[in-house]
């Protein structure tokens, strides 16, 4: 029996348990039930990738394409003409509302788990020593663009101020994070922070950049493996929303990170930092929550603030093209038509290239590649186990697949 439920276990590649999450002192608490509500929202989002897609996809080569060509004599000419007999489908239709379920209640569940705990969470926030990195100004407000939406279906998105010093929407991002991805983030929901460190390591051997500009930080989750990576950097992290920026602040002093200023300031309009004033300008998956306009505008500033011979990455989901086939970038346009991002559409179709020079980069110096960041399931669960967390020397991830520009 023993030997048996070994077995099993080494053979479970599912999502690990909320439990094993990386702790510290902003994270809410959470009861058996709602940690449970948690475990349940995670196993049905991975079910759905791992399960139900596949089928899909079955269906749409062996059903819907095969219709296709019989109606039109034709194979679809775009994405959208895919995603049109995708919808025809029944099984299309039952894993696109329940995938949309899962994100209602998955965002359900984390408001459920912090409001109710929201005055000590405020509390905790405003005594943090990172108040004294923490830098916000009441004249910044986030553009129309940004408050037109709750993204991803959060109730008030990042922004919404529902008490003064508030931090729940920060709270609730972070909480629940790891039901979105089933925990594929890692303990610190930081794997994007950790795939970009050991990019730069591998096509910039030795690159010691002494400031360091993070665009869109939300609540700093990605930009801590950075500070870690390069603790002689001094990393300047801007969002609009206040209340990430009191969490991100806290949160970064309780996982004893001291090398992040967290500044309230929008990236389309940068002009208190002066031309070419930091080493590395970057930002994680930040670019398809902005507008066409304000990309433009973000790219530009970009290019402003490098200073000669430093780097300028973003990190975001690929581009279609036409190497991507026609049912993948159908499925990935499902987030702008049904998960509250607008603008995911308009990057992913655009020619960043041509953004890029436009804000003036050279075009011979732009660099294509692929960053991965694989969570080590097994160290998740391992490291869980251990009676002092240690961030950044302790990590959950085995970071592979970056591809050196060539």
């Amino acid at each position: 029996m023993a030997a048996t439920e070994a077995s099993e276990n080494a053979a479970y590649d599912g999502p690990p348990d909320y439990r094993s999450v990386g702790r510290h002192d902003l994270l809410p608490e959470t009861t058996h039930d709602e940690a449970e509500r948690y475990n349940f929202l995670a196993q049905l989002n991975r079910h759905l990738a791992a399960r139900v897609l596949p089928g899909v996809e079955a269906a749409y080569h062996g059903e819907m394409l095969p219709e296709f060509r019989r109606r039109h004599g034709r194979a679809p000419a775009d994405r959208h003409e895919v995603r049109h007999a995708l919808e025809r489908h029944p099984l299309y239709r039952t894993w696109s509302a329940l995938r949309r379920n899962t994100m209602e209640m998955r965002q359900q569940a984390g408001l459920s788990v912090v409001l109710p705990q929201l005055p000590e969470l405020v509390d905790r926030a405003a005594s943090s020593t990172g108040s004294e990195r923490l830098r916000l100004d009441a004249a910044v407000h986030p553009p129309a663009y940004l408050t037109a939406v709750d993204h991803h279906c959060m109730p008030g998105s990042y922004h919404t101020e529902r008490v003064p010093g508030d931090v729940s929407g920060a709270a609730n991002y972070d909480s629940g994070l790891f039901v979105t991805t089933g925990g594929l983030l890692g303990r610190f929901a930081d794997g994007g922070g950790h795939g970009i460190v050991d990019f730069i390591r591998r096509i910039r051997p030795g690159f010691a950049p002494r400031r360091i500009l993070d665009l869109g930080c939300g609540l700093g989750h990605n930009v801590l493996p950075v500070a870690v990576a390069f603790p002689e950097a001094e990393i300047t992290a801007v969002d609009v929303a206040a209340p990430m920026l009191r969490y991100g602040a806290a949160r970064a002093a309780s996982l004893g990170v001291d090398n992040v200023e967290f500044v309230q300031a929008d990236a389309t309009d940068l002009a208190q930092f002066e031309e070419g004033s930091f080493d590395w300008v970057q930002s994680i998956m930040f670019l398809h929550e902005t507008s066409l306009s304000a990309l433009k505008r973000i790219m530009a500033q970009s290019r402003r603030l490098v200073a000669p011979g430093g780097l300028v990455t973003h990190v975001e989901q690929p581009c279609y093209d036409a190497a991507m086939p026609l049912f993948e970038q159908s499925l990935r346009d499902w987030d702008a038509l049904y998960n509250n991002e607008p603008f995911w559409t308009k990057l992913h179709e655009i020619d960043l290239d041509e953004l890029l020079v436009a804000a003036g980069f050279e075009r011979s110096r732009l660099i294509h590649a692929g960053v991965h960041a694989i969570a080590d399931g097994e160290g998740f669960r391992d490291a869980a186990s251990e009676d002092v967390e240690d961030y950044g020397r302790k990590p959950a991830w085995r970071v592979t697949g970056a591809e050196v520009p060539g």
